[in-house]
C-alpha cells in the first residue's frame, strides 16, 4: 500500500489568509475616493446654502422672523361664584370673546391675494371689508354691551390704517365662533371674561366688584373692592397657557387662528357666604327707607344668627352698581356697618346690666334711689328727662335708660371689672369676621383712663365701635353669655362641587348663662308699653312685634361738633340692638343712624325688620307675652 502523503498542519479557520492583496487593496481605493468626493459635495452645498442665509438673504429672513414669532401666552382661569347661604349667585362670570382684526396685515394679504388671482378673490380690500362689516354686525346686531357694531362703525374699523383694532370687547362665544369660522384669515377671537352681579346693588358694599383687566399679564378678572378684592386669590384661581404666532415683534397681537398647544386653567374656588338674599334684600330696603325718612346721613343694620354669629345680612343705605363701580362716590362704595365706628350711647349699657348681675352686685327687682343728676370727677350727668330722686327697679334704670342709675351701678362694678368686661364683649379690636376694611373702633386702656372717663363709657360715650361689634354684644347675651365672633365666609367651593367648610371661631365666655338670661329678661321692659302710666313704658315699645318677647336697647350718643371740638347738642348717633325672640333667642338685629333730624329712635326699623324675620324664617311665637314689670315705682 502507498504509504500516507506527506501534508503541512491545517491552519484555524480563525487565522486563515485574507484574499489577494492586489484585488482588495484596489477596492477600498476606490470606495475612499468616491466618499471624499460626497463629502466634499455635501460641504460645498452646505456652505453655499449657509453663504445664501447669512448673507443674501439675511436681510429678508430677518424681517420674517420679525413679523412673526411662537409666543406663550397665559391663560386666565375662569373666576369662582360667590354664593348666598342657600346657594343663590351673587356673583359669577361668563366667557364672552373680543373679536379683533389686524387691519394692515389683513388688507396687505388681500392686495397681495388679489395680485396673483383675481378671479378668486375679487375686488379691493375695501369690498371685502364692506362684505365682512354687513355680516359681522348682521350676527351680532347694532350693538353690543355698549358698544356700537353697526355696518357702519365696523368698516371704519376694518379699514382703519392700524396695526391692530378691536371690533368689539364682548361678543356671545357662539356669534364669534361664527364669525371667525367665515373669516378665519382676517377675523380673530381672544377669549375674555366678564363678572355677572343678576342682583344689582345687592350687598355691594359686601361682595364688591370685579372686572376684565386687559393691562394685567396675564389678562384676567381681577378684584378691586370688597370680597372679590380681599378673597382674589380664592376666586382666581390658576392661569394656564397656550403658544401662539405673534406679529410684527409685538407679543400682544396674534395671528389669528394660530393656536397650537393648550395647558388647561385651574378654576378658582366659589365662596359661599352666610348671606340670606331675601333677608338681605328685605333689610336694605328698610334701612334705605328709614334713612331717607329720618333724614339721616347714613344708615346701616346688621342681622346675626344668635347661635352661630353667621352674618344673615348686612346692609347700608347707600350701595352701587358693581358693573360701574367707577361712577359710584367713595360714601356709596364703603360698608359702613364695619368701616365707621361711632359711640353706641346707652346701647352699651348693657355692659353695666351684665357685669353687675355676674358680680352678684343687683338683682332685677332691687331699687335703686335714683337722683336726677349725678358727679363724676368734674362733670355731672343728667338724665334725658328732669326728675328729682325717684326709685326705680334695677330693671326699670335700662328700660327708661336712665344714665344716672347706670352710673350708680357701675361705680359698684368698679373700673377693673367694667374695663374687662369691655374687653370680654370683644371692644375695641376687629371681630376677624372676613367682611373686608372692619375697623377696630377704640377702647381707651384702663391706664389712660381720666378722672371722668368712667362718667363716660357706662353711658356709652368716650369710646367707639362698629355696628357689626355693636350687634355681637348681644349675641353675646341672646346665646347665654357665649360670645362667637361673627362670620360671613360659610365654605369654599371647589371643582365638581368639593365643599370646604371654613372652621367655625371659638366661643367666648363673656357671663354665665344664668346672667344671660337675667340680662335678656330685664331688656324685655325696654319694649314695655302701659296706656295708663307713662312712668312704665320702656324707650323702645315701638320695636315690640306682637306675639314675641323681645330683649333690646335704645341708644342716643352726641356726635363731636367739630367747630368746638365738644359734644354737639343737635347731631346724634341713634342706636338699637335687639334680640329676636328673647325666650328663645334665633336673631339679633343692629342698627345705626347717622344724625336723624329730630329727636328719632330706631326702635321703629328693628320692629320692621324682626316681623320680617319671623315670616322669612317662620320662627315660631313666644310661649307666653311679655311679663309686665313695674319700672319706676
Amino acid at each position: 500500500m502507498p504509504g500516507p502523503q506527506t501534508r503541512g498542519p491545517r491552519r484555524p479557520l480563525s487565522v486563515r489568509g485574507s484574499r489577494p492583496a492586489a484585488r482588495l487593496g484596489g477596492n477600498s481605493r476606490l470606495r475612499i475616493g468616491v466618499g471624499r468626493v460626497l463629502l466634499i459635495g455635501a460641504l460645498v452645498i452646505a456652505g453655499v446654502k449657509l453663504v445664501q442665509v447669512q448673507g443674501l438673504q439675511a436681510e429678508e429672513l430677518s424681517l420674517q422672523a420679525q413679523k412673526q414669532r411662537t409666543t406663550p401666552i397665559d391663560i386666565p382661569a375662569e373666576r369662582g361664584s360667590i354664593l348666598d347661604r342657600n346657594g343663590n349667585q351673587l356673583a359669577f362670570s361668563i366667557e364672552v370673546r373680543a373679536l379683533y382684526i389686524l387691519p394692515q396685515r389683513a388688507r396687505k394679504n388681500w392686495d397681495d391675494a388679489h395680485a396673483k388671482d383675481a378671479k378668486k378673490y375679487p375686488g379691493t380690500y375695501e369690498d371685502r371689508a364692506r362684505e365682512m362689516a354687513k355680516f359681522i354686525s348682521s350676527t351680532l346686531g347694532p350693538e353690543v354691551n355698549g358698544e356700537k357694531t353697526d355696518e357702519e362703525t365696523v368698516y371704519r374699523q376694518l379699514v382703519e390704517d392700524v396695526t391692530y383694532e378691536v371690533l368689539v370687547s364682548e361678543s356671545e362665544p357662539a356669534k364669534a365662533a361664527k364669525i371667525v369660522e367665515k373669516y378665519p384669515a382676517e377675523i380673530g377671537s381672544e377669549y375674555r371674561s366678564k363678572r355677572i352681579y343678576p342682583n344689582g346693588d345687592l350687598a355691594s358694599n359686601i361682595i364688591g366688584a370685579a372686572n376684565w383687566r386687559q393691562e394685567e399679564k396675564p389678562p384676567t378678572v381681577q378684584g378691586i373692592l370688597g370680597l372679590e378684592n380681599a378673597q382674589d386669590n380664592v376666586l382666581a384661581g390658576r392661569t394656564g397657557r397656550r403658544v401662539v404666532d405673534t406679529m410684527s415683534g409685538d407679543d400682544t397681537l396674534v395671528i389669528p387662528n394660530t393656536e397650537r398647544e393648550l395647558v388647561k386653567p385651574q378654576p378658582g374656588k366659589s365662596l359661599e357666604l352666610t348671606i340670606d338674599i331675601d333677608t338681605q334684600y328685605a333689610v336694605q330696603k328698610i334701612i334705605s327707607d328709614y334713612t331717607k325718612k329720618f333724614g339721616a346721613k347714613n344708615g346701616s343694620a346688621v342681622v346675626l344668627d344668635s347661635r352661630t354669629g353667621e352674618i344673615v345680612a348686612m346692609a347700608n343705605d347707600k350701595t352701587y352698581d358693581p358693573t360701574d363701580f367707577g361712577q359710584a362716590s367713595e360714601d356709596q362704595k364703603r360698608n359702613t356697618a364695619v368701616s365707621s365706628s361711632f359711640e353706641p350711647g346707652s346701647v352699651n349699657k348693657i355692659v353695666t346690666a351684665a357685669a353687675a348681675v355676674e358680680y352678684g352686685l343687683f338683682k332685677p327687682d332691687d331699687v335703686l334711689q335714683v337722683p336726677g343728676s349725678i358727679k363724676v370727677a368734674d362733670r355731672i350727668i343728667k338724665d334725658a328727662w328732669n326728675h328729682g330722686t325717684v326709685p326705680m327697679s334695677f330693671t326699670g334704670v335700662f328700660a327708661k335708660s336712665s344714665n344716672v342709675g347706670t352710673l350708680e351701678a357701675a361705680q359698684q362694678v368698679g373700673q377693673e371689672r367694667y374695663a374687662e368686661m369691655l374687653q370680654k364683649f370683644g371692644l375695641g379690636k376687629r371681630t376677624q369676621s372676613g367682611v373686608p376694611a372692619e375697623e377696630a373702633g377704640v377702647v381707651p386702656p384702663l391706664n389712660q383712663w381720666s378722672g371722668s372717663t368712667f362718667g363716660n363709657l357706662p353711658i356709652g360715650q368716650g369710646l367707639s365701635m362698629t355696628l357689626l361689634q355693636m350687634t355681637g354684644m348681644y349675641q353675646a347675651i341672646a346665646n347665654d353669655g357665649v360670645r362667637i365672633p361673627p362670620r360671613l365666609v360659610r365654605a369654599e367651593i371647589g371643582e365638581e362641587g368639593a365643599r370646604s367648610e371654613k372652621q367655625r371661631p371659638e366661643g367666648v365666655q363673656v357671663v354665665s348663662k344664668e346672667t344671660a338670661k337675667t340680662v335678656r329678661d330685664m331688656f324685655r321692659s325696654v319694649t314695655q308699653s302701659d296706656p295708663r302710666d307713662a312712668n312704665q313704658n320702656g324707650t323702645g315699645k315701638s320695636a315690640a312685634v306682637p306675639g314675641y318677647q323681645i330683649a333690646g336697647k335704645t341708644g342716643t350718643a352726641q356726635q363731636i361738633d367739630q367747630a368746638c371740638k365738644c359734644y354737639s347738642q343737635s347731631q346724634y348717633w341713634t342706636t338699637f340692638a335687639g334680640i329676636l325672640p328673647a325666650d328663645n333667642p334665633r336673631y339679633v338685629v343692629g342698627i345705626m343712624l347717622d344724625a336723624p333730624s329730630g329727636a328719632q329712635s330706631a326702635a321703629p326699623v328693628f320692629h320692621d325688620i324682626a316681623t320680617f324675620l319671623t315670616q322669612r324664617f317662620q320662627v315660631p311665637m313666644s310661649v307666653e307675652q311679655t311679663p309686665y314689670v313695674q319700672l319706676q315705682l
